[in-house]
Order: structure tokens, then C-alpha cells, then sequence
């Protein structure tokens, strides 16, 4: 759901396409920021009532160059940009922009969203039995039940020890 209604920011727009008040005016009138107001008046310039309606999707690769090179070849603004090309919000244009500048071609890849799978990689297969890789891993698991015992052993001490303290006394 977007913060202003369709309705609102058409009003706006046709108030200030009527050439009658300033930027400033119609944005206190209508209680919203000067910069929306300029890219609702050029969203709708663009693509008509179209422009204003919100627009929710997933950019491919070739989209997002077909946009930056527009922006280069033509020298338009980033605001610009986005108005010829539907593109509800500036900064994700600049998000590309910088990105590519960043990380190069990489970062247009659409990223995966939400959290990452909690499932364990079952990618590592058992090493073959004898091989040396086996043979290490038996080893280190022999050398950890080890020292598990060693200090079992002490802590079983220990409290015999403190247990054999108190009932002298």
C-alpha cells in the first residue's frame, strides 16, 4: 500500500499542470514533500495516469542496462530516467548505477531475498574407509572422546574430593 492515494497525488498533479501555483504551494496545500511532487508531475508527463499507479516488480538484467545506457546516452537525470521508464523510485536507478561502478556486471543479479535455508549441506560425502582422509577423521573424533574423558574424570574427582570435605567436618 503506498503512503498517498491515487487520487491525492492526481489532484496534485493536475493542480500543478494547470499553471495556476508553484511546486511549493501545491505541496503545502496537499500536505506532501516538493520531491514526490515532482516525480508524480513527471511519471504522469511520461505515462499519463499510468505513472502514478504503484508498481511493484522484478528488473531483469537487460532492463536495468537498457536504463543506465539510456541515462548515459541522453544525459537525463536520474529522475528523468525513471519517469520514461516507469520506474517508481529514483534511488533504485542510482542503486544500479553505483553497483555496477562497485561490483561491475555482478551486481544487476537479482538477489535472493528472505532467509537463508537452515538445512545442513549434505554436499560432503563420507571419505572412503582407509583412505587418509578417513583415517585423520577417526583420529581427531578418538583424540576429542579422549579429552572428554580426561575431564570427566577430573570433574568426578573434584566433587568426590569436595563431598569427602564436608563430611569430615
Amino acid at each position: 500500500m503506498s503512503k498517498y492515494s491515487l487520487e491525492l497525488k492526481l489532484k496534485a498533479v493536475l493542480a500543478y499542470l494547470e499553471g495556476k501555483e508553484s511546486f511549493s504551494s501545491i505541496a503545502q496545500r496537499f500536505q506532501v514533500s516538493l520531491t514526490p511532487l515532482k516525480n508524480w508531475v513527471a511519471h504522469y508527463r511520461e505515462n499519463g495516469v499510468e505513472g502514478l499507479l504503484p508498481n511493484y516488480t522484478n528488473y531483469n538484467i537487460q532492463f536495468k542496462m537498457d536504463v543506465l545506457n539510456y541515462m548515459n546516452e541522453f544525459g537525463a537525470s536520474i529522475t528523468q530516467t525513471a519517469a520514461v521508464f516507469n520506474i517508481s523510485s529514483p534511488s533504485t536507478i542510482l542503486q544500479w548505477k553505483r553497483g555496477i561502478e562497485e561490483k561491475g556486471l555482478d551486481a544487476l543479479l537479482p538477489k535472493k531475498k528472505g532467509r537463508p535455508s537452515m538445512k545442513k549441506d549434505r554436499k560432503k560425502s563420507a571419505p572412503v574407509e582407509g583412505s587418509m582422509e578417513a583415517l585423520k577423521a577417526e583420529n581427531e573424533r578418538l583424540r576429542m572422546e579422549n579429552a572428554y574423558l580426561k575431564k570427566l574424570n577430573a570433574l568426578v574427582q573434584e566433587k568426590e574430593k569436595l563431598q569427602n570435605k564436608t563430611k569430615r567436618k
